[in-house]
């Protein structure tokens, strides 16, 4: 990316934050709905995105009702509204809008109280800071990564913002160690680690079979639970109506980095199929779907 492309990126951002804080939350609810609507339903919506809901749905992409299209596009645009509000929501105000059944929050609870170590994998569904905001408030800090993004100021307003709201965040590469070590440190001193898990951008995934076709997961939250003994809990976040949000927990058995992951990949599943508009996946996922370039770089 050039400079000035960058610096336009950055400012779009920077703008973003400013003037979506800001503006009154009906407002803000109303354009970033309407904007998700036209989204979602010109042209058909996402070409991909159609894809992979004909995937949860098994059926074909022409299939997937023009209406879930124009959802799954509001709940994309709601959960860019919540990042861009997020800094100046009171933390108080996102746990008291989050659902959570009793014997979820326990496991949580139960987990973190063991001293071994808890990972949470999510995927790309709702809100993950939510996710976030709802363990600090109940455990404190927490741990995670981030891709580096272009440009680099970008990467280090997110991380700022994310540190902000009581995460602590290591980059995915160009770090002073490989964070997978790092993580395992706060894993092995009773600490809490939360990491996605649905999309491998790597050459070391795991071959799993999710929706009933081939892809890859992230090996990392399977052999991080069997390197240092954590609990493994998969973590879904979803919007059940305009005004609050859902968690469902689910513990995953760790016996091997192929079984465990399939597991995650079996949970996931679970989830995302009760809440498929809410899954952000706009990306190739499958295997079926990988450009040639990607096939070549993991063969």
């Amino acid at each position: 990316m050039s400079g000035w492309r960058e610096r336009a990126v950055d400012r779009g951002y920077q703008a973003g934050w400013a003037v979506v804080r800001r503006a009154p939350a009906g407002l803000a609810r109303k354009v970033f709905d309407t904007a998700g609507t036209v989204a979602g339903k010109r042209h058909g919506g996402p070409t991909q995105l159609r894809k992979n809901l004909a995937r949860i749905l098994y059926t074909t992409p022409a299939a997937v009702p023009d209406e879930l299209m124009a959802q799954a596009m509001r709940s994309y645009a709601r959960y860019w509204r919540e990042a861009f509000r997020l800094p100046s929501t009171d933390p108080a105000q996102i746990v008291a809008a989050v659902r959570i059944s009793d014997d979820d929050a326990a496991l949580v609870d139960r987990s973190v109280a063991s001293g071994r170590g808890v990972i949470f994998a999510l995927p790309h569904s709702g809100n993950w800071d939510t996710c976030g905001v709802w363990l600090v408030n109940r455990h404190g800090r927490f741990t995670t990564v981030a891709e580096r993004l272009n440009p680099e100021s970008l990467f280090d307003r997110f991380i700022e913002f994310r540190e902000g709201l009581g995460f602590e965040v290591f980059p995915l590469t160009g770090g002073e160690q490989p964070p997978f070590q790092l993580l395992a440190e706060r894993l092995r001193a009773g600490g809490t680690v939360c990491l996605l898990g649905d999309r491998d951008l790597s050459r070391h995934g795991v071959p799993v079979t999710f929706f009933g076709e081939p892809t890859r997961m992230p090996a990392g939250p399977a052999k991080l639970a069997i390197e240092t003994g954590a609990v493994l809990v998969a973590a879904h976040h979803s919007y059940p109506d305009a005004h609050t949000s859902q968690i469902v927990m689910t513990e995953i058995e760790v016996d091997g980095v192929e079984a465990t992951t399939q597991r995650l990949a079996d949970a996931f599943a679970a989830t995302i199929a009760a809440a498929p508009a809410d899954w952000h996946m706009l990306q190739p996922l499958w295997e079926a779907d990988w450009s040639a370039e990607r096939r070549e770089r993991l063969a």
